[in-house]
């Protein structure tokens, strides 16, 4: 059995039945000429998104992502180092002195899974560099992902690939060339790299990384130019800056602008966050109208329940839809 047809069979009721009727709404929104943004918190990367985003990507269904600075970033880690990650399966029973132990043999545990220093982020940080300089001597400025997309463009990473490319996510937006916002990149390891090596004396600023607001002037800019022909949908995984960064674009163009551009043609989340008004990751969708987000008649759903289950599910009910 499909895992569409599992799920309109089994998926009827609860969480389960939300599930089920947001997939088939991203794919009503698609067939009616709709395109979809991607908001996207958490450690998604490290928990291997790429299997199935990277798909939904290169055949179309994702068209702009925003998402954090590490989800930026972990899915290179991962595309480079991925058999140098430890998994520990005990993660929940781990000891402050087991912590310290994986500290010192340079890995750093997200949840279940380590990342290795020197395999991943050390490598990666050594090839953006000269990147970095180069646009500081040139006078060039560029988003955090396009100095990515240099990086993968370039081939000085190709001899590292321990996962098939068909699963990095940033991989197949290079290659569809979609815009990656990421908000907060500062906190991101890389972003800590470029603080540090200014601080060393490396770099004058920090001025050929393009900033938050400029990052917001070209989302501002990516949807005017795409809802002109076409409603976009909003999904969302988990809550944070990845998602009210994205979502605040529209009220940015139709409060403040005072342009033509239409709301969000779609909305779904996928959170574990208690629901509460006030909180922006628990807010109930219908808070989102009186910000000027979303419209009276905009299809919105909450899943509650952990994206790294039911988000490749959505992504592969999608996608086979469309076989």
């Amino acid at each position: 059995m499909e895992v569409k047809e599992f799920i309109r069979k089994n998926y009827r009721h609860f969480n389960a039945a939300v599930l089920a009727d947001a997939a088939e709404g991203w794919c009503q929104h698609l067939k009616a000429g709709g395109k979809m943004f991607l908001a996207m918190g958490g450690a998604m990367s490290t928990g291997e998104i790429g299997i199935s985003l990277g798909t939904m990507i290169r055949n179309d269904k994702v068209h702009a992502v925003s998402c954090t600075g590490a989800n930026l970033e972990e899915d290179i880690f991962n595309l480079i180092a991925h058999d140098s990650y430890k998994r520990i399966a005990n993660y929940r029973s781990l000891s402050a002195q087991d912590e310290l132990n994986l500290r010192d043999a340079s890995f750093n545990r997200v949840t279940d899974t380590c990342i290795p220093e020197e395999a991943a982020m050390l490598r990666v940080e050594s090839k953006l560099i000269p990147l970095w300089e180069k646009a500081e001597s040139e006078g060039k400025r560029y988003f955090p992902y396009e100095y990515l997309y240099q990086l993968l463009r370039s081939g000085c990473l190709r001899e590292y690939f321990q996962v098939d490319p068909k699963y990095s996510w940033v991989m197949a937006a290079c290659e569809r060339n979609i815009p990656i916002f990421t908000p907060g990149w500062e906190d991101s390891t890389l972003g800590n790299a470029l603080v540090a090596a200014k601080l060393r004396g490396r770099f004058k600023n920090h001025s050929f990384v393009k900033n938050g607001f400029e990052q917001m002037e070209g989302l501002v800019d990516w949807c005017i130019n795409n809802s002109e022909s076409h409603s976009v949908g909003f999904f969302q995984i988990g809550g944070g800056i990845a998602g009210d960064f994205a979502i605040c674009a529209v009220p940015l163009i139709r409060q403040d602008l005072k342009q033509e551009c239409k709301m969000w043609g779609y909305y779904c989340q996928i959170s574990d966050s208690t629901t509460s008004y006030g909180s922006y990751s628990g807010a109930v969708p219908n808070e989102k109208i009186t910000w000027g987000k979303l419209g009276v008649d905009t299809p919105k759903f909450i899943i509650e329940s952990d994206a790294s289950i039911v988000a490749p599910l959505i992504f592969q009910y999608v996608l086979s839809k469309f076989e």
